[in-house]
């Protein structure tokens, strides 16, 4: 079996330059505390509008740090973790419904195989669970809230000898209550590295990086029960080594492959309703970009937006759009020295702009630095957005966007939200009113109407 081993990625390139007319910005350089960051961890969006993400940092010995950066680039390290709460926070970011963050460490706890943690938006973080140990242990990805307000996730295992740690899947409550739903078998998959998605049928979607009958990877779902059915096995051919997937506003699912296709570049695919795969783009590792390692997402416009980390006109990777529909790619930006090298995050903020990290280089005062937080502007408007999936009237959402305040109305497909609190200027809740139907979420801000920048699904 190949094995992918995700230690610290690192690319080297040379100087490239943006290729069209978007702006790229470098809004801050990592050095020290923090500095690298690690792996396609997730970057969240605050109840206060800032960027909240991890990272490593050398001042620490690599133990790690959560940080916050503003939209100007403003950078302050929020926590810095210590071995016994977990060290190498890998995971990124999400943030849930109560206005907090949850991630994972790979290491440290009592058993040195990592935790999961909440963290407050000021940085006072929370141990919820310690691993044990092989064969649940050594998680990569944050956990993911569910539609019902617990959350669930995945570890990594070892990818060394994936047989004798696989990797699991598993669900934890905002109390620490942990429940081990499914251990991997290596042949239904195997070192699950990306965040699993809830999909609109309340099954929880993901994908194993190793494992399968090609040992390149498998895409599963699981029930929260932890009914688990393996979808696709992938087979070089249509790509290896998968990363996360996203579902997207037509129902499907799309993701990433790391390695495999025609030039084994990586791939993009699609995944139907029918379990269905289909190859939208074979990476070249020319100027399109390879080896896809994360930081892909669809954006307002619905267009699906991606990252390479190697390739592009120089080396250092890719920033790319992609239509759903034709499987066009567009590289909108080619990584330098100077811009960062190898991106591995990426997230549209609801001021319309994608903020990112790099995970190699920037240079800044003729120093060479350990990463980048970049923006990219795309020229889309400011929307709102939610963080359910879906629920049932009576249900609170939570809603991130610009320009709230006591005076905001809420309109669920037009039909008026009466039940409104914690407002913020970026951040407010809203109980699901009576007669709501699926359809777009708006909101009255001070700055203009906001319109949701997916469906919001309500269920009977």
């Amino acid at each position: 079996m190949k094995t992918i081993r995700i230690t610290g990625i690192a690319f080297v390139g040379a100087l490239a330059t943006t290729m069209h007319a978007q702006t790229y910005k470098v809004l801050a350089y990592l050095s020290g505390t923090p500095s690298t960051p690690v792996e396609p961890g997730l970057i969240a969006q605050s109840p206060g509008g800032n960027l909240m993400t991890t990272a490593s940092d050398q001042d620490t010995d690599l133990r790690g740090v959560a940080f916050r950066v503003t939209t100007e680039g403003v950078v302050t390290v929020l926590h810095e973790f210590s071995k016994p709460e977990g060290v190498l926070p890998a995971s990124g970011l999400t943030l849930a419904r109560d206005g907090r963050s949850y991630g994972t460490t790979v290491f440290g706890g009592a058993s040195n195989t990592g935790t999961v943690f909440q963290m407050t938006p000021d940085g006072i973080a929370k141990t919820l669970h310690q691993f044990s140990g092989a064969p649940d242990g050594n998680p990569y990805a944050p956990p993911v809230q569910s539609l019902y307000g617990d959350f669930y996730g995945t570890t990594y295992g070892n990818d060394n000898d994936p047989s004798s740690a696989p990797g699991t899947i598993y669900k934890i409550d905002s109390a620490g209550n942990y429940t081990l739903l499914h251990t991997f078998t290596v042949q239904d998959g195997a070192n699950p590295l990306g965040a699993l998605v809830q999909g609109v049928n309340y099954w929880f979607y993901g994908t194993a990086m190793h494992g399968g009958p090609s040992s390149v990877g498998t895409i599963f779902r699981i029930s929260t029960s932890g009914e688990f059915q393996v979808l696709y096995n992938f087979d070089y051919s249509h790509g290896g080594y998968p990363m996360a997937m996203i579902q997207a506003n037509d129902g499907n699912f799309y993701g990433v492959t790391y390695l495999g296709g025609a030039s084994n570049q990586g791939v993009v695919f699609k995944l139907t309703g029918l379990n269905q795969i289909t190859v939208l783009h074979e990476f070249t590792g020319g100027s399109d970009g390879g080896g896809p390692l994360g930081g892909f997402l669809q954006g307002s416009d619905r267009s699906l937006y991606g990252t390479t980390g190697s390739g592009g006109s120089m080396g250092g990777g890719t920033r790319f759009r992609m239509s759903p529909t034709t499987g066009g790619i567009e590289v909108l930006h080619s990584f330098h020295a100077a811009s960062g090298l190898a991106p591995i995050a990426l997230m549209q903020h609801t001021d319309g702009f994608f903020y990112g990290a790099t995970n190699a280089d920037g240079v800044s005062n003729g120093m060479n630095d350990l990463g980048v937080i970049f923006r990219l502007d795309m020229g889309l408007s400011p929307f709102a957005t939610f963080l359910n999936t879906y629920g049932r009237a009576g249900m609170t959402v939570s809603l991130l966007g610009d320009g709230f305040d006591t005076a905001s109305e809420v309109f669920f497909s037009g039909v008026p939200a009466t039940e409104i609190s914690d407002v913020g200027s970026s951040f407010m809740k809203v109980v699901i009113p009576e007669g709501a139907t699926t359809g777009p979420i708006t909101v009255t801000t001070t700055k203009g109407t906001l319109t949701s920048n997916k469906v919001f699904v309500v269920r009977p």
